[in-house]
């Protein structure tokens, strides 16, 4: 199963409060449409984290490596079931997760698009393999959090804007924590 640019997204105000609904398509559209989002961090029992590239057919971002999973949750979905949802649609696998913070952010890609989201971010913990849907996963890997940090300073552009700030907001505030309750 894959996202379709005509699912309907969440829209919300500034207080994450819903105030609608709207394709993913129009949603991306021009400087975009705040709407609700997450994204999933997935440490292995090494404390590496699950990285992966978005697939090619990707109109925002494409080839571009990001956090383990991210998508937007439907209609009367939470944000926990949403990512339980998407993790078996694009990797393959089960994996509970843990609510961390959220932040809204907005970023543009060329002229193809927006994104302007209030996006949910969730750690989770898992050491299952991995049976990614190329339709959305071009590649994965496991890293550890030095050479992470090496790879977002010597080659940014290869990541997803979110990413980065998810990236630096977790390493200052969360990652202790989380590498210390690796199982």
């Amino acid at each position: 199963m894959s996202s379709n640019n005509n699912d309907l997204l969440i829209l919300v105000d500034d207080d994450d409060q819903e105030i609608g609904t709207l394709s993913k398509q129009e949603c991306h559209a021009n400087e975009g449409v705040l709407h609700r989002a997450f994204s999933l961090f997935i440490f292995n029992r090494n404390g590496e984290l699950l990285l992966q590239q978005r697939s090619a057919n990707k109109p925002l971002w494409p080839l571009f490596w990001s956090n383990s999973c991210c998508s937007h949750p439907r209609q009367s979905e939470s944000i926990e079931l949403a990512a339980q949802r998407r993790i078996i649609e694009e990797l393959g696998f089960e994996c509970d997760s843990k609510y961390l913070y959220k932040f809204k952010y907005r970023a543009r890609y060329l002229n193809e698009g927006c994104e302007h989201e209030l996006c949910h971010v969730l750690i989770g913990y898992c050491d299952s393999p991995i049976r990614a849907n190329k339709e959305e996963v071009a590649a994965w890997r496991y890293i550890t959090s030095e050479n992470l940090d090496h790879e977002l300073a010597s080659t940014p552009e290869f990541f997803t804007p979110w990413f980065k700030l998810e990236w630096q907001h977790i390493k200052t505030h969360h990652l202790q924590a989380i590498l210390a309750n690796c199982p």
